[in-house]
C-alpha cells in the first residue's frame, strides 16, 4: 500500500483550503532513523497525539493523558488515521468547524529505535510488530527518552473502537512526568497553547 492509499482517510477529513495542516506530499528522507512526534491538541477534548514514522507515514494514536515516564502508568492510546510525515512540524490553529478544530503545539519530537523481537530474540519488522499488536521502541527526544511499548488490548469492530496501552519500560524518570497541557511549551517555538492561539510568543524556550 502506498502513502497515497494510507493518507486517503486523512485527506478525506480535511479541507486544505481552510486548514493549515499539510496535505502530505513529502517522502521519507531515510536519514537519522525513524521520527516520532508528540503534539498537544486542544480540540473538543484536550489530548496528546503520539505519532511514529512507519515507512512513509506517521502512525498515530490519541493519548488522552499523554505519555508518562512512570512504568506504573498505563496510558490509553486510541488509533487515529495515518498522518503525513510533514505533520511532525505542524503547529497552529485548525479552524473551528474543521475536523479536529483547535490549537496544536509540538510538545516533543526526535527519533526512535525499533526494539521488537520474536520469542527467539530475532528482530521483527516494526510495521509487522504493530500489526501483531505489540511493539517496543526507544525514544530519543528533547523531553522523552527511554524504552516504551504499545500493546493492543482491544480489537476494533462492531462492539467498539480499537484500543492500545502506551507504557514506559524500565525505571521511572523522576521529574519527567506528563506536563499540564495548558502550561506546556512547544519544543519548536517555546510557545504555550494560548500563545499559539493568540499568535503571540515565540521566544524559543524549551
Amino acid at each position: 500500500m502506498t502513502a497515497e492509499d494510507r493518507l486517503r482517510t486523512y485527506r478525506g477529513k480535511r479541507d486544505f483550503g481552510r486548514t493549515g495542516e499539510p496535505s502530505g506530499r513529502a517522502t521519507a528522507d531515510g536519514g537519522g532513523g525513524p521520527r516520532f512526534v508528540v503534539q498537544i491538541h486542544d480540540a473538543r477534548r484536550m489530548h496528546f497525539d503520539f505519532r511514529l514514522q512507519v515507512g512513509d507515514v506517521l502512525k498515530s494514536w490519541s493519548v488522552p493523558k499523554g505519555p508518562s515516564a512512570d512504568p506504573a502508568d498505563k496510558r490509553l492510546a486510541v488509533p487515529t488515521e495515518d498522518h503525513p510525515l510533514e505533520y511532525e512540524d505542524f503547529e497552529g490553529v485548525i479552524p473551528k468547524g474543521e475536523y479536529g478544530g483547535g490549537t496544536v503545539i509540538v510538545w516533543d519530537h526526535g527519533t526512535y529505535e525499533p526494539l521488537s523481537h520474536d520469542r527467539r530474540g530475532r528482530p521483527v519488522d516494526f510495521a509487522e510488530s504493530l500489526e501483531r499488536g505489540h511493539a517496543t521502541f526507544r525514544l530519543h527526544g528533547a523531553k522523552l527518552h527511554g524504552e516504551y511499548a504499545l500493546t493492543r488490548f482491544r480489537e476494533g469492530g462492531a462492539d467498539g473502537e480499537e484500543a492500545w496501552l502506551l507504557v514506559r519500560k524500565g525505571p521511572a524518570r523522576p521529574g519527567h512526568g506528563t506536563p499540564d497541557p495548558r502550561r506546556a511549551r512547544s519544543v519548536r517555538t517555546g510557545r504555550t497553547l494560548a500563545q499559539v492561539a493568540a499568535g503571540t510568543g515565540g521566544d524559543g524556550a524549551p
